[in-house]
C-alpha cells in the first residue's frame, strides 16, 4: 500500500471511529431524551433533571448533532469531497458546540451537586467546559482571518473535549475498578478523560503541522 493511500483510508474511516467513542453516552443521550418526551424510564431517575429539564435537553440534543456531524466535518475525503458542505456546517457545528458548552456550565453551576462527586468534579467541569467555549471562539476568530490551520487546531480541539464523555466511560470504569468508587478517584478519572482526549488532539495538529512542512520539501524533490 502507497503512502498516499494509507492517509485517505484512514481518513475514510476516522468518522466512524470517533463515532464510536461516542457512541454509549450518544444511545444514553438519546434514551434520557426519549425518557423526558414520555417514553418509559429505562436510565436512572435523576431528580435534578426532572426539576429543570431544559439545560438537559440543549445539552443531550446539540451535543449528540455536534458529535456525529462533527465527525464527518474532520474527515479530509469528505471535506475535500463536500467543500461547500463543510463551510455551510461550520457555523451551524460552532453553534452546536456553544450549546454543549455554556448548558454544561449551567448544570454545573445551577444544578444540585451529585452524590458520590466533590470539588474536583466541579473545577474540571468548570475548566474544560470554559475551555471548549474558548477553542470555539478563538478557532471562528481564526477563520474570520483567514488563518485555517490555526483554525483547524482550534476545532480539533473543542472537538476532543466534548468527545470526553466518550473517553471517560473507560477512565471512570478503570480508576473505580482499580481504586473504588470514591469523590477523589472518580473526580480524578473524569479529568483523565479530558486530558486524554486533548493529548491525542495536540498529537493529531502536530502530526498535521508536520505534513505540511514536508508537502512542499516533497514537491521541490518531485
Amino acid at each position: 500500500m502507497s503512502a498516499t493511500s494509507r492517509p485517505q483510508r484512514s481518513g475514510r474511516w476516522l468518522p466512524f471511529a470517533l463515532i464510536a467513542l461516542g457512541g454509549l453516552p450518544v444511545v444514553a443521550g438519546t434514551l434520557r431524551l426519549a425518557e423526558l418526551a414520555g417514553a418509559p424510564p429505562v436510565l436512572p431517575l435523576n431528580p435534578r433533571i426532572a426539576a429543570s429539564p431544559a439545560p438537559v435537553v440543549i445539552h443531550v440534543a446539540a451535543a449528540i448533532l455536534y458529535l456525529v456531524v462533527g465527525a464527518f466535518h474532520f474527515s479530509a475525503p469528505v471535506r475535500r469531497r463536500w467543500l461547500a458542505w463543510h463551510r455551510r456546517a461550520g457555523p451551524v457545528l460552532v453553534t452546536l458546540g456553544l450549546a454543549v458548552a455554556l448548558s454544561a456550565l449551567w448544570m454545573t453551576q445551577f444544578y444540585p451537586r451529585e452524590d458520590g462527586t466533590g470539588i474536583l468534579h466541579y473545577l474540571f467541569r468548570l475548566s474544560f467546559g470554559s475551555a471548549m467555549a474558548a477553542c470555539l471562539v478563538l478557532g471562528v476568530a481564526a477563520v474570520r482571518r483567514h488563518d485555517f490551520v490555526v483554525h483547524q487546531a482550534w476545532m480539533i480541539r473543542a472537538y476532543a473535549l466534548a468527545a470526553g464523555a466518550g473517553t471517560q466511560v473507560f477512565t471512570l470504569g478503570i480508576g473505580e475498578s482499580l481504586f473504588g468508587a470514591s469523590e477523589l478517584s472518580s473526580g480524578l478519572a473524569l479529568g483523565a478523560g479530558w486530558a486524554i482526549n486533548l493529548i491525542v488532539a495536540e498529537y493529531v495538529i502536530a502530526r498535521l503541522r508536520n505534513a505540511r512542512i514536508k508537502r512542499p520539501t516533497a514537491l521541490q524533490a518531485a
